[in-house]
């Protein structure tokens, strides 16, 4: 039985902000569990819904010392299966309580999160569970391989431990200066140099991650080429080009059973891509119901569900509002984030409320019902590791209208009319009038040729972005690292078996030796 372990911050559906949670959640399930032993470790947040925390089984408690910070520090272990998955939470109040995961204090996270790096790999013989491989997830568990390498390895137990440190978002690093990391982490001053975890005079969890992890991976192709450049690579373009033997892109999928337009709950109306011709503009005038906007099928319905941030493109969006707005035109968004873009969109609404709706919150269901009612969905982001709107709208039978980075790249084919193919629409430059073109390009189709629309919608409703395909490629790359191990094993076996030998030669030469030397001295004293 092959064992690996998931350290997350976040994982659904116990706790989640964003992608991270989903892939932590959905692709353990994924694995036959005939051949891999998948667990799940994260915090065991107060904030956890009490239907899952209730159901917690304390496993034991011990304390730990947290660098020069504090010298006893609880961790507690509890543990919970569910869909046939493990799952292990580091219990420990004074950190992980609260009504959110994060805070606005990163001081404060990188401590939490280092206490939760080691205790991770602390844990581990006393829940009797000695992993191939701990995958890491983003800045969070950076240290993860860092302490294994280093603080860990004198311990016989974790030899031949294999560490993968996944890449979710490199803008999110986990930096501060080095002194004060050295006295959170309690790691070894000689560790913060060029090579390791200094970054431009501070410390850098992630970095350390990198620089310590057996494999490296992201969450596309083209964003596992982007971060290797000035533009993309947050500062870390150095190390990510120096290690790009083992960094390889692995596009994310999304859960099938739960993204189903057949059997989603939350819908208006069901359907599936046999019949959504017939049945998802249903949703689309019920939404528009819920949402005081006009109803009538025959709007272009663009949806946005995202954070909202600068990352997401919505400066490009501000440019050109009044160009993507018309009398057949309805604008949808659905999420929180940067004050000044919750205000452009309230605004618009103000002025434009039969046209656009702003719901300047966190709703699954309405997010979930937004996929099914809208005609495109509109991604023009800066830049985008992975990104599961866009393979989302797909599974919904909407077409998404996306920049050409990251993920976004990868997953949408452009729509070639000559050719009548593609599956959504796409612009190449980070420019708004390029975005309008794409959304003007996306309404000529689908108010002029509703039939190559439909197929359009089809081709992309017929794509599959569940977890089986990424899953594969995953097992590939633990098998490599456990065919690694096994050799390493292996020359390491038989260095100990030739020293051994040598050390038996060595004995047997000495007790010659001595042999002969007493026998010397046996004739020397029969000469006497």
């Amino acid at each position: 039985m092959k064992k690996i372990l998931f350290a997350a911050s976040e994982c659904v559906p116990f706790i989640k902000t964003g992608g991270l949670a989903d892939v932590c959640g959905a692709l353990p399930k994924e694995f036959d569990k005939k051949e891999w032993d998948v667990r799940v470790v994260i915090p065991n947040y107060e904030c956890i819904p009490d239907k899952y925390r209730k159901h917690f089984k304390y496993v034991t408690h011990y304390y730990t010392n947290q660098g020069s910070v504090n010298n006893s520090v609880h961790v507690g272990i509890m543990e919970y299966e569910l869909d046939g998955i493990k799952y292990y939470f580091i219990d420990n109040l004074m950190y992980f309580g609260g009504s959110t995961p994060y805070t606005n204090d990163m001081k404060w996270d990188i401590e939490k999160f280092s206490f939760f790096s080691k205790a991770v790999l602390s844990i581990l013989p006393i829940i009797d569970f000695k992993p191939d491989v701990i995958h890491c997830h983003d800045w969070q568990t950076g240290l993860i391989p860092v302490y294994l390498k280093n603080e860990f390895m004198g311990d016989l137990f974790y030899h031949g431990i294999k560490a993968v440190m996944t890449i979710h978002n490199l803008r999110f690093q986990g930096i501060w200066d080095i002194d004060t990391m050295k006295a959170i982490t309690g790691l070894d001053g000689g560790l913060f140099t060029s090579d390791k975890l200094e970054f431009y005079n501070n410390g850098n969890m992630l970095k350390g991650g990198l620089a310590y992890a057996d494999a490296i991976t992201t969450v596309s192709d083209t964003y596992a080429e982007e971060i290797k450049t000035l533009e993309y690579g947050e500062g870390l373009q150095g190390i990510l080009n120096a290690r790009s033997h083992d960094l390889t892109g692995i596009v994310n999928g999304i859960d099938y059973d739960s993204y189903n337009p057949e059997k989603d709950k939350t819908l208006f109306v069901n359907y599936t891509k046999d019949d959504f011709r017939k049945k998802k503009f249903k949703n689309k005038l019920e939404l528009q119901k819920e949402l005081g906007l006009p109803v009538d099928k025959n709007k272009f319905m663009i949806g946005l569900v995202s954070r909202l941030t600068d990352q997401k493109g919505l400066d490009l969006i501000e440019t050109v509002m009044d160009g993507i707005l018309d009398e057949n035109t309805q604008l949808v968004v659905v999420g929180t984030g940067e004050e000044q873009y919750e205000k452009m969109f309230r605004h618009y609404e103000m002025i434009h409320p039969e046209q656009v709706s702003a719901n300047i919150l966190y709703s699954d269901k309405l997010a979930r019902q937004l996929y099914a009612s809208a005609d495109a969905f509109l991604m023009p982001s800066r830049f985008e590791p992975c990104g599961l709107t866009q393979l989302i709208s797909f599974r919904y039978g909407t077409a998404p209208i996306v920049r050409e980075t990251g993920g976004l790249k990868d997953t949408v084919n452009a729509y070639n009319a000559e050719e009548n193919s593609g599956d959504g629409f796409s612009f190449t430059h980070y420019d708004a009038d390029e975005m309008l073109g794409a959304i003007n390009y996306a309404k000529e189709l689908f108010f002029n040729n509703k039939r190559r629309w439909n197929q359009l919608v089809e081709r992309g409703m017929n794509k599959d972005f569940s977890w089986h395909a990424s899953k594969q490629r995953y097992e590939e790359l633990y098998q490599h690292l456990i065919d690694v191990r096994a050799e390493e094993l292996k020359v390491l076996e038989e260095e100990r078996k030739r020293a051994e030998a040598e050390a038996k030669e060595r004995a047997a030469r000495e007790a010659q030796l001595k042999a002969e030397e007493m026998e010397a001295a046996k004739e020397e004293a029969a000469e006497e």
